[in-house]
């Protein structure tokens, strides 16, 4: 009796699973159907017009191509924007990993444009690498600031990341002693969660610190300067991924909160515009330099992406006529290989200097007009590995800032999502469940090894070279690869101007 039982039951089974078998079958040749007819008499894409239903494969292969050369076809050095062997050395870095290798070097040193570095022969015994020495910036501020990291966090805003991101910054920074900048959207609980030192960006929109028009608002600026955390103050003028564009913020990533930090409405793109309404020419840039710094007491200076430097000597000049204290006290040079979360391919690919030619354009301005120890010089573009760093430092800057190399250390895996809200990581996106991937405990250990193990990285060049702290490094200690396969050093290519003598 049982096994009949069991035998009909299994009977009425298979029956049930027939039946929903065909009327799947059934509905999935409706949908082709819909589809074909929807397919061939639209007239708005020819190859599904042509090849109905067997033409959406193609866009399904094109997405789909993204991950399978990341993960499958392309090699470790041929990615872009940073290939797999640039962000594994992140990822090593930020886990702490070991970070030898084995047999020889898969980066082609006989590549064009491949910098390395001059070892000296005699390299000091007892160290390995060498420390860097504290830099004040804004010594004719009320609160100058002496800071030693010269590897710090690039202008990422709050909306932009997520908070979970934000945060894991802010207490990694803090354990690391380098400082976080805010970017153009404000200054949110999270950047001051961790507690370490911050620079407040204001952008051409001026969030945070704007009126209901849009300028600036003195008491809201007074307020957060008033934080013993923010050290300086940078005027966004622009950005190496969209020079001469405002940044775009989907409304998609506009919560009440983030609104709320801003002050523009929730969930509406927010535009910020192209330039500051109030900073239309060097006079005026200064004007506002000097304001913001005598208001706030604290160092501050700009940032932009540089078309040519005839706009920098002009600056000078009005400099040396004003009085020496009414320098800007630091300029941020971002190379047109910045990054940006939402940019047109345009601006992103085909506008500005890249950081190899604007780096040493504006060091040998400033020197030109005897402004290079009063004027700082920070640069951020794709600087995300350790010879990245040394590369800019021997250059001539005195920090270097990067974004998404801290963006691979929270465990960014590029997948070029950031414009859309998915981000898989939840870094770039404010939909709650992709944010709960990223851990703030975990993460935030991973941006201050990160960190330490890039400075110490370029404090172990910096000694092969023979300098006393990374600082010292300068175009005589690196040379680059040129197209006929022989290497030039940086200082034939980049010249100092005549009679220049680095540390005198």
């Amino acid at each position: 009796m049982q096994t009949s039982a069991f035998a009909q039951w299994l009977v009425v089974l298979v029956e049930t699973l027939a039946a929903l078998f065909m009327l799947l079958l059934a509905v999935g040749v409706m949908v082709l159907l819909v589809v074909w007819l929807v397919d061939r008499n639209q007239t708005a894409n020819s190859v599904l017009r042509n090849f109905p239903v067997i033409g959406h494969f193609r866009y399904w292969f094109l997405h789909l191509g993204e991950f399978f050369r990341q993960y499958l076809y392309s090699s470790d050095r041929e990615e872009m924007p940073f290939n797999r062997a640039q962000r594994t050395w992140v990822y090593r870095a930020a886990k702490n990993s070991e970070n030898t290798n084995a047999f020889g070097s898969t980066r082609d040193l006989r590549a064009e444009g491949v910098p390395f570095f001059v070892n000296a022969p005699f390299p000091s015994l007892g160290q390995h690498h060498v420390v860097p020495r504290p830099v004040t910036l804004g010594p004719y501020a009320r609160e100058p600031y002496s800071h030693s990291a010269f590897f710090n966090i690039s202008a990422m805003s709050f909306g932009a990341l997520s908070a979970p991101a934000v945060r894991a910054l802010s207490i990694g920074a803090a354990k690391a002693g380098i400082w976080m900048d805010t970017g153009e959207g404000g200054l949110a609980p999270y950047h001051l969660e961790g507690g370490c030192d911050i620079v407040f960006e204001i952008g051409t929109a001026k969030y945070g610190v704007r009126t209901p028009e849009g300028k600036l608002d003195d008491q809201k600026l007074l307020e957060i300067c008033r934080h013993p955390r923010v050290k300086m103050v940078s005027i966004k003028l622009g950005q190496g991924a969209k020079p001469g564009l405002g940044g775009l913020l989907p409304g998609a990533k506009v919560t009440p909160e983030i609104a709320a930090i801003r002050g523009i409405p929730v969930g509406e793109d927010s535009q910020s515009p192209n330039r500051h309404l109030d900073i239309g020419s060097v006079r005026e840039l200064m004007d506002a330099t000097v304001h913001i710094r005598e208001l706030t007491g604290k160092p501050t200076g700009f940032k932009a992406v540089f078309g040519g430097m005839e706009w920098i000597d002009e600056l000078c000049e009005e400099v040396h006529r004003r009085g020496i204290e009414s320098a800007p006290d630091f300029i941020i040079v971002d190379g047109s290989e910045g990054g940006t979360g939402a940019a047109p391919q345009t601006l992103m690919e085909g506008v500005g200097l890249p950081l190899r030619e604007a780096l040493p354009a504006l060091v040998n301005t400033l020197i030109r007009h005897g402004l290079r120890e009063r004027i700082k010089v920070i640069c951020s573009g794709k600087c995300i590995t350790a010879y990245d760093v040394a590369w800019a430092l021997s250059m001539g800057a005195d920090f270097v800032n990067s974004a998404r190399g801290f963006m691979l250390a929270l465990g960014c895996i590029q997948s070029l999502q950031c414009n859309r809200n998915t981000c898989p990581t939840g870094i770039t996106t404010q939909n709650p469940k992709l944010q709960r991937g990223l851990v703030v405990t975990d993460k935030s250990e991973r941006v201050y090894h990160y960190a330490k193990n890039v400075m110490q990285e370029v404090g172990i060049i910096a000694h092969s070279c023979g300098v006393e702290e990374p600082r010292q490094l300068d175009r005589t200690h690196c040379r680059v690869m040129g197209d006929d396969g022989i290497s030039v050093p940086l200082v034939k290519l980049f010249p100092y101007p005549e009679g220049y003598v680095r540390g005198a």
